[in-house]
C-alpha cells in the first residue's frame, strides 16, 4: 500500500449516526446517517471548499451515541431527509478519492443510505476510490494508538475545538492529519520510541514510490560555490575539500 496517493482529487470524509454497528453483524444495522462532513483537496492542497449537512434520519438517536457527537434527536428534528440531499452528495464526492479513519465504517452506512433510494443509488466503490486513512497510520505506528485524537497528539495538531466529535469538525481535522502523515519525514524527536508508547524518534518513510525530482547545481552554481570554498581555504583548512 503506498501511503502517497496518485489520485489528484480527495475528498476527506466523516460521518456521525445514530448509534454504532451490532457485534458480528453490518455497521449499518438499525441505524442511519445524521450528519456528512466533506473537506476536498486537490493536489494536496485545501482549496476551502466543503459539503456539510445534517441529516434526520426518521429515528431515535441512541443515548450513547449522543454522548460521543452531543447531536440531539431535537437538532435533527427539521433536518432534510437522506435522498432529499443524496443526490447533491454524489454529485460532491463523484469521481473522487475517499479519505476516512476507519473507512468500512463510513462507507457501509453510506452504502446502505444509498441502497434506500428510491430509484436504486450507486455503491460507494462504483463512484468513487476508498482509501483508509487509519489503515495507513497502523502501517506507520504499528502498536500504537492510531485514532484521531492520537494522532493529533503525534503530529502536534491542535484539536482542542474537539469537544464532541463532529463530522465537518473531524474531517477538517482529518485532512491535517492525513496530509502531515503522508508527507514524508513525519516528526523530530530525539527519545527512542517503543510499541505502544507515544512520541518517538525519527520516523523514515521509504520515499522509492515518491517519484521525487534531483535538481543538481548548475555550472554558474557550482563555480560561485568553489570561489567560496576558495575564501574559506586563505583562512585555514577547508573541510569541505577535506
Amino acid at each position: 500500500m503506498n501511503i502517497i496517493s496518485s489520485t489528484s482529487r480527495q475528498v476527506i470524509l466523516d460521518t456521525e449516526t445514530t448509534g454504532m454497528n451490532q457485534a458480528g453483524g453490518p455497521v449499518y444495522i438499525g441505524h442511519r446517517i445524521i450528519e456528512i462532513g466533506c473537506v476536498e483537496v486537490i493536489n494536496r492542497r485545501l482549496t476551502g471548499r466543503t459539503y456539510h449537512q445534517y441529516i434526520n434520519p426518521g429515528q431515535a438517536i441512541d443515548p450513547e451515541a449522543i454522548e460521543v457527537h452531543g447531536i440531539t434527536n431535537e437538532r435533527v428534528a427539521n433536518e432534510p431527509r437522506f435522498h432529499q440531499i443524496a443526490q447533491e452528495f454524489i454529485d460532491f464526492i463523484d469521481g473522487a478519492e475517499i479519505v476516512a479513519h476507519n473507512a468500512n465504517f463510513d462507507v457501509s452506512f453510506m452504502d446502505h443510505e444509498f441502497s434506500k433510494l428510491n430509484p436504486l443509488g450507486p455503491k460507494t466503490k462504483d463512484i468513487c476510490s476508498i482509501l483508509d486513512s487509519l489503515a495507513i497510520a497502523k502501517r506507520l505506528h504499528p502498536g500504537q494508538k492510531n485514532n484521531l485524537d492520537a494522532l493529533c497528539r503525534r503530529y502536534g495538531i491542535d484539536n482542542g475545538r474537539r469537544t464532541y466529535h463532529g463530522a465537518l469538525l473531524d474531517a477538517e481535522i482529518l485532512a491535517d492529519v492525513y496530509l502531515i502523515m503522508t508527507g514524508g519525514q513525519i516528526k523530530f524527536n530525539l527519545s527512542n520510541e517503543k510499541a505502544g508508547q507515544e512520541g518517538g524518534g525519527i520516523k523514515k518513510i521509504d520515499t522509492s514510490a515518491f517519484n521525487l525530482k534531483v535538481v543538481g547545481a548548475s555550472a554558474d552554481e557550482i563555480l560561485l560555490h568553489e570561489q567560496r570554498l576558495d575564501l574559506v581555504a586563505k583562512s585555514g583548512k577547508c573541510l569541505w575539500r577535506g
